[in-house]
């Protein structure tokens, strides 16, 4: 239950850091900032170092603090991430509609 609560915190910390318009006017647009808060992905990899680096302030998930772990919560926010990001946007579910020609 701990792995589902790290994951959909780290989605939603992700999305809020990369898409939530509150944060324009400070979220970095150039450079190599601009860069990472501008990907999901990259954004999520950071965001799972830092869930990883207070989980023992939450009782939502609790992971040992060695490097093998932190890289592991990175990598799976990230890869979570962007899955997500790519299976959903503001208007739901993404489905694109294939139109068949009759004839």
């Amino acid at each position: 239950m701990g792995l589902l609560w790290f994951v959909l915190s780290a989605f939603g910390l992700t999305q809020l850091l990369v898409y939530a318009s509150i944060l324009d006017p400070v979220r970095p647009s150039k450079g190599k900032l601009g860069e990472l808060f501008h990907c999901p992905m990259c954004t999520g990899f950071w965001v799972g170092l830092f869930l990883c680096g207070i989980n023992h302030w939450t009782e939502l998930f609790s992971f040992e603090y060695t490097v093998a772990n932190f890289i592991i919560c990175g990598s799976v926010s990230s890869a979570t991430s962007y899955v997500l990001n790519m299976l959903f946007d503001d208007g739901g579910l993404k489905i694109k509609q294939s139109h068949v020609m009759e004839e």
